[in-house]
């Protein structure tokens, strides 16, 4: 009973000092200049990535280097106007878990 309450004692403990994750707070000047000028030049830039990502095909396509042609003109502006959080200028791009993987 005595190393039942030891060892039960020695959990808690161990979950009390666990620190949370700690969310990104963005700050209030950041947020504005963000929606109103950052975002929408960022789908100007999806949009301009896909029609050069279409012109680039027929280059890439021999090569084998469409997903890194893909990565770098669609899935990157995507994922910095859609999927960062807003405010957020120090996103580390690529942490995007995306279904288009390569193949290891």
């Amino acid at each position: 009973m005595k190393k039942t309450l030891i060892a039960l004692m020695m959990v808690f403990a161990l979950l009390s000092s666990v620190a949370p994750a700690i969310a990104y707070d963005p700050k209030e000047q950041d947020i504005a200049p963000d929606v109103l000028i950052v975002r929408p030049i960022g789908i100007a830039a999806v949009a301009v990535g896909s029609v050069i990502f279409v012109a680039s095909l027929p280059f890439s396509l021999p090569t084998g280097t469409v997903h890194t042609v893909a990565q770098r003109l669609i899935l990157d502006p995507v994922e910095y106007t859609f999927v960062r959080p807003v405010g957020d200028f120090d996103y580390q791009l690529g942490t995007w878990k995306t279904a288009w993987g390569e193949t290891e």
